[in-house]
């Protein structure tokens, strides 16, 4: 029968005399273990990052901008509306 304890952790080192240290008592991969995996994790993960060239930077930054200016607009007159709604209907 094969040890499936270590199973998703190809990563680490097998536990023997000089990985000993590197082990839980319940026989995972101890904390800093676990650590220096998710490093080399995230590591590889950004490395298969597509990053945007400086135009499309420009130009994702000003849609952003343009999309945030046009729901702040529609949320100001929104508040302008009901809010004299409200006084009409209640008064001050």
């Amino acid at each position: 029968m094969s040890d499936t304890s270590t199973a998703g952790h190809a990563d680490l080192p097998d536990r023997g005399s000089s990985g000993e240290k590197l082990a839980r008592k319940d026989g995972g991969p101890s904390f800093f273990a676990r650590i220096a995996l998710f490093v080399r994790q995230v590591i590889a993960e950004l490395r298969k990052v597509i990053w945007p060239t400086r135009k499309e930077l420009i130009t994702y930054t000003w849609v952003v901008i343009v999309f945030v200016v046009a729901v702040a607009s529609i949320v100001a007159v929104l508040d302008l509306v009901f809010g004299r709604g409200v006084l009409a209907i209640f008064g001050s």
